[in-house]
């Protein structure tokens, strides 16, 4: 029996796609918008001026001769440059396709060709020498001003002398619905990226976030809004919950320099929003633990005078004093963090989507802890059920994409009787909350001939906080081996120690587990994951494939090794 789930909102439609930036523009047109930092300062640009930029731009995108429709690229770390070119992008009626700034040449050159990108905006990249490598030399390059730390480019044109050749484009265009936006290449955790197509009618039907009715990321509707961008902004939660959050509700929206300035241009902020991954937010715990070591920091949480205050004083030295919402997303958060943040005061609400659906499933607020391990209950106008079979998580609603790009056959094997299969395995419990229990293709065959999901032997370790990240392999080998990097907790421990506590967990494990299940050796893997060396997405996802190449041909050694516990 299949469980089904669904909500539903009243939701409107037209055949044009209402762009509410031009309302913003007029309305707030000499109070601040993009907030970039240099340092101590900060430069301010007003939405009037943004504004004026922008259609300059679009002026100047149109002088490239370029066919209506047309992509354009985007790469480049976030920065006030970025809305700006895709504002221009959309004002002169072109689709953006935005890339990861840290992609290699190879990488790019792929995306580029396949996506048919006819100009790119180039921006903040560390290592344009490398990029430019896959960049055709007749691509039209728009070059983003030089931040420091970042890579000049001078190829092509410079930001400030090609705008500045233009009259602003007068005209306040409104594409049609079912005109395509955007273009999102996924991050590719099982093979190559796939290029997910967006239309304007999807991203107008996100529109039912910003309501009386359903308000999560608890907007005020007269502009009253702080957002501080960091995640990518080619990732379709940034670009939702950031930029287009801040295109339909106003506000202004306030960037990072760069790593070493986050936490300083964060508490500078204090968004009213703010959106992070569990990466970010472990750092924040270890930030917190080299001040008060647990122990003290339990014994003044246990005092209420000075628990407020310890609170308050967290809150605001994490820059979150002012946040009416923070959230967690694009990877799993371990329950035992969401609630070690709750004790000091800081709900994280979480939840579930993808690029292919506009990042729009299910949520769960940071108020509530009854479902531990959920992901949350269905958004409005989406529907959920679970495939019998393969324990498939499947979506229907009107967030779904249009297909993926020059794809045909992959986007008929994902979109199937109007259901998206979302690759993810999942359960429904009877009040409706849905449970991600791991990925229908990462499941793998010992040599025994068994069958090993790896997802839900990980989660038997969720909460060991000495892993910063932990993959499950064993292809081809009798027992599961579980491979690790520490995290930054881990390293703080004698390695006898962290040897023991590592026994002592995975024999503790090992005893709920059937004997074909049972790990027989955990790896402390010497090279940390990075996307740099292809084992993380950039948005931190594993690839166990990349995983599979590296490690396989040592698998068996492992295997068969004395030590419960080896270090590579």
């Amino acid at each position: 029996m299949l469980v089904h789930f669904k909500t539903n909102l009243k939701m409107s439609s037209s055949k044009k796609y209402h762009f509410k930036f031009y309302d913003w523009e007029e309305k707030l047109r000499d109070k601040p918008f993009l907030r970039q930092p240099f340092g101590d300062e900060w430069e301010v640009y007003t939405w009037g001026q943004v504004g004026l930029m922008a259609r300059k731009l679009a002026t100047g995108l149109k002088s490239l001769g370029l066919p209506k429709g047309s992509h354009i690229g985007l790469m480049s770390k976030n920065c006030r440059e970025w809305i700006i070119a895709d504002l221009a992008i959309i004002m002169s009626g072109y689709v953006s396709v935005p890339f990861f700034p840290n992609l290699k040449s190879h990488e790019i050159k792929n995306l580029l060709e396949f996506g048919d990108v006819k100009a790119l905006f180039m921006g903040k990249v560390e290592d344009w020498e490398e990029i430019k490598k896959g960049i055709s030399k007749e691509m039209p390059i728009i070059a983003f001003p030089h931040y420091e730390g970042n890579s000049k480019i001078e190829t092509g044109y410079q930001w400030d002398e090609f705008i500045n050749q233009f009259e602003p484009q007068k005209e306040n265009y409104h594409p049609n619905a079912d005109d395509t936006w955007t273009i999102i290449f996924t991050s590719g955790t099982t093979g190559n990226p796939k290029g997910v197509v967006l239309t304007y009618d999807i991203n107008q039907n996100t529109d039912v976030m910003y309501t009386e009715e359903y308000n999560p990321l608890y907007v005020d509707f007269e502009g009253n809004n702080s957002f501080f961008s960091y995640l990518p902004m080619n990732h379709i939660a940034e670009r939702i919950a950031v930029e287009f959050t801040t295109f339909k509700n106003g506000g202004v929206i306030s960037f990072t320099e760069s790593i070493d300035t986050f936490v300083k241009n964060l508490s500078d902020v204090q968004p009213s929003v703010f959106f992070g991954v569990p990466r970010i937010y472990t750092k924040f715990q270890l930030g917190i633990l080299s001040k008060f070591s647990q122990k003290k920091l339990d014994l003044l949480l246990s005092i209420p005078f000075l628990s407020s205050l310890i609170k308050k004083k967290i809150r605001k030295s994490l820059g979150l004093s002012n946040a009416k919402v923070i959230i967690s997303g694009a990877a799993a958060m371990q329950v035992a963090q969401r609630n070690w943040f709750r004790k000091i005061g800081v709900n994280i609400t979480i939840g579930y989507g993808m690029t292919e659906n506009c990042a729009i499933t299910t949520q769960i607020p940071g108020s509530n802890f009854n479902k531990p391990g959920s992901v949350g209950t269905v958004q409005p106008n989406v529907e959920i059920k679970i495939d019998e079979e393969s324990e498939e998580v499947l979506m229907r609603g009107p967030y779904v994409m249009a297909g993926y790009y020059n794809d045909i056959e992959t986007t008929n094997r994902t979109i199937r009787n109007g259901w998206l299969h979302t690759g993810d395995k999942g359960k429904i419990d009877a009040d409706g909350h849905l449970y991600i229990t791991g990925r229908v293709k990462d499941t793998f065959k010992t040599s025994k001939g068994e069958f090993i999901d790896p997802a839900k032997i990980e989660a038997k370790f969720g909460e060991v906080e000495y892993f910063g990240q932990m993959c499950i392999v064993g292809l081809g080998v009798p027992q599961p081996i579980m491979l690790v990097n520490i995290s930054e907790l881990g390293k703080k421990l004698e390695k006898e120690e962290l040897i023991e506590r590592l026994e002592n967990k995975l024999e503790s494990v090992n005893s709920t587990l059937f004997n074909y299940l049972r790990v027989s050796t955990i790896v402390i893997c010497k090279d940390e994951w990075t996307p740099q060396n292809e084992i993380l997405t950039p948005t931190m996802k594993i690839k166990r494939g990349n995983v599979d190449k590296m490690y396989m041909s040592k698998y068996d050694e492992w295997h068969h090794s004395n030590d419960k516990v080896i270090w590579e």
